[in-house]
């Protein structure tokens, strides 16, 4: 099991990394089973954006079955992340750190059974026993009696949206391990707990494959969300040994919004170190890049030419060179990632790669830059395993695909996108048609391909595709009608908060940065601008303040918008010292993201006025709840004309005795407290954590 665990995958097969050289402590913290199906698949935004209640509990992955036995007796654990979050990399740090006898010393045996792999044993029955000795043919001299009866086991199952099984937990069931069934059913039992009732089992997943296991079997339900800001950085200081190239490169993504963000995914951080230090180290600083799209052709640019990387604007002769040697095995490649992308495929088998006339057999077509974007694992029965290194990069493959069926007048390619045949298909009509059927995805699954097929819609992108595109066209107007298109989108009501966040970035590619600035004008105001915000312009700046950096010293959305749109800006004010929500029509959703924002790691929250709303005692329960955090830093808080009651007073009583509070103003006037909530509010001004220095 060591040996499985001690390298990880980081582009290239023959250079592997070491586990424990680059390993970054991920944040993982306990989630909710609810509507976990409905999550959105690309763009994972932040909780407090989404109203839910999320208290940033992190749980370090050795202790993840600690938490579980806390929990209940239910012994199934369920994480799920979005691709190339670091799920992969848990499971094989808490192998690796318990085989080096480091953690969780009472557990006998570890199993690791990939999906990828158990989808192709479907043609036949087995025992559990005959099972694990496919992958683990060690254990054909172990006594099955005493391993299955005496010892402590833990199944790890990896990638369930990879599985390709008919999971069905309402049918048969095993109790024994010597009975023979469908791998399906091994599974299902294992989970359920019908089959060795005291083996831990944990299953990761992505998130829109997880709501495949019934919540009621799942003892503890954890989600891997990548790297903090500060884990980035300790990412990227670890990946670059030279400290003043990492501090540049660290200091450059953070001027660009978009590559920031995108960097709590590990992966991405990898393809980010690996274009920016080629840029980086030729001192071509002025022309770093900044879109996404940048980002990943200069990634495709350095995979041709591992050896020799030349590819800035004076050597322009010898990157076309290097993209028209491999231009037939990029264009499968890229038909491939749009094929299986259609189908919201991840994982490709030998059948999908001749769908697409790559043949797999010849090792000589994964051999360069294609062993380095296309992950080729050899399973079980020497059948191989095929995938992209990260999501993103299928999904750049795939734009550049359509891009190019575009400037060949495929136009049977492009009719995915359209709801009856079309001949004459104009860029204009087929990137409004795309940007349609990326806001109807419910996941987001082609929000990034969205993205990208912008931004190699650009004429700075074909050039520096040149030789893979074998001409260009002039994509002005096309691309003025779009952003125009893309803003007249923005003032619907009918999209998702996600869709309208992605549809800025989209502007962002396509190099109109206009709505940004409209946004950060009304940040940087003190005044009123003189219009009110539409809600999609709320969500969007809700969504830029909690993504960037930038701390507002006061926060009123009054400032920004009418009545009717406050609550999209609620969860804003984790960025703020100061907030006013005084009359703002405050609901138990608002109450949650506030207490959500003060048990934030990063509160700088100090002072809050929710006076004159109707907030009754549940609302203040929340907001007691955030109170107690050891994270909120809250001295000043205004309460009045609440419709607060005793119970009310019982609830901020407790948040004067807890040890974490550091309130030293509080406003209760204008409430009927009657003598009862003033005997409840003395007992917390009694105690000695109370910092109380004015009560009104």
């Amino acid at each position: 099991m060591k040996k499985k665990a001690e390298y990880i995958f980081e582009g290239n097969k023959e250079n592997e990394a070491q586990l424990k050289d680059i390993y970054t402590d991920l944040f993982i913290t306990e989630g909710d089973m609810k509507d976990i199906n409905q999550e959105h698949e690309i763009l994972k935004i932040d909780d407090a954006f989404k109203n839910k209640k999320s208290h940033d509990k992190p749980i370090k992955c050795n202790d993840i079955f600690t938490e579980l036995r806390t929990n209940n007796e239910k012994k199934t654990l369920l994480t799920k992340g979005i691709a190339g979050i670091g799920k992969t990399v848990s499971v094989h740090k808490f192998i690796l750190d318990w085989a080096e006898g480091k953690a969780n010393q009472d557990i006998h045996c570890v199993f690791l059974l990939p999906f990828r792999e158990m989808n192709l044993m479907t043609d036949e029955d087995f025992s559990l026993h005959e099972l694990l000795l496919q992958f683990y043919p060690e254990l054909k001299n172990l006594e099955k009696s005493k391993l299955y009866k005496e010892c402590k086991l833990v199944f790890i199952f990896d990638g369930l949206d990879e599985s390709r099984l008919s999971l069905n937990f309402k049918g048969r069931s095993l109790n024994t391990v010597e009975k023979r069934l469908s791998v399906d059913v091994l599974f299902t039992s294992l989970v359920k707990g019908d089959l060795l009732p005291s083996a831990l089992v944990w299953v990761t997943s992505r998130p829109a494959a997880a709501n495949q296991i019934p919540p009621k079997y799942v003892g503890l339900f954890t989600e891997v969300r990548g790297f903090t800001d500060q884990q980035k950085e300790q990412y990227f200081r670890k990946k670059i040994k030279d400290e003043n190239l990492a501090s540049k490169i660290i200091s450059h993504i953070k001027t660009s919004r978009s590559l920031y963000i995108m960097c709590h995914i590990p992966v991405f951080c990898w393809i980010t170190a690996t274009v920016l230090q080629n840029i980086l180290i030729k001192n071509n600083e002025e022309n770093i890049s900044t879109t996404l799209t940048e980002m990943y052709i200069h990634f495709l640019l350095i995979q041709m030419n591992m050896k020799n990387q030349k590819y800035d604007e004076q050597e322009e002769s010898e990157r076309t060179k290097h993209l028209q040697l491999n231009r037939e095995m990029i264009l499968k490649l890229a038909k491939l990632a749009f094929e299986q992308l259609k189908q919201e495929n991840i994982v490709f088998y030998e059948e999908d790669l001749k769908a697409c006339d790559i043949d797999a057999s010849k090792d000589t077509e994964f051999t360069g830059m294609i062993a380095e974007i296309f992950k080729k694992e050899v399973g079980l029965y020497k059948t191989k395993v095929f995938c992209f290194v990260h999501l993103s990069v299928q999904e750049f493959l795939a734009a550049v695909h359509v891009f190019i069926c575009y400037l060949n007048k495929s136009m049977q390619e492009l009719q995915f996108f359209f709801d009856k045949p079309e001949e004459n298909i104009t860029l204009q009509k087929l990137l409004q048609k795309a940007v349609d059927k990326a806001i109807k995805s419910q996941r987001g699954h082609l929000d990034l391909f969205l993205r990208f097929l912008m931004g190699i819609s650009l004429k700075s992108s074909q050039n520096l595709l040149q030789g893979l595109i074998t001409h260009t066209e002039d994509t002005t107007e096309s691309i003025t009608k779009t952003t125009e298109y893309i803003k007249q989108l923005q003032n619907k009501y009918s999209i998702s908060d996600e869709s309208l966040v992605n549809l800025f970035y989209c502007l962002l590619e396509l190099k109109d940065h206009s709505l940004n600035e409209e946004i950060q004008g009304y940040l940087s105001s003190d005044r009123h601008t003189g219009r009110d915000l539409s809600s999609s312009m709320c969500t969007v700046l809700t969504y830029v303040l909690l993504m960037s950096e930038k701390v507002l010293d006061e926060f009123n959305p009054k400032r920004f918008t009418s009545p009717s749109n406050y609550e999209r800006l609620i969860p804003a004010v984790r960025c703020c010292r100061k907030a006013l929500l005084c009359g703002c029509h405050l609901t138990a959703q608002s109450c949650e993201s506030l207490s959500s924002a003060l048990q934030s790691s990063n509160s700088v929250l100090r002072e809050l006025d929710l006076s004159n709303n109707d907030l009754q005692d549940h609302r203040v329960k929340l907001l007691s709840d955030g109170l107690k955090s050891p994270n909120s830093k809250m001295e000043i808080l205004r309460l009045s004309i609440c419709n607060l009651t005793a119970q009310s007073c019982g609830s901020l009583s407790s948040v004067l005795k807890s040890s974490n509070s550091v309130l030293k103003e509080l406003d209760l006037s204008n409430n009927d407290l009657q003598d009862s909530g003033v005997m409840l509010l003395s007992e917390g001004l009694k105690s000695p954590n109370c910092q109380l220095e004015i009560l009104r």
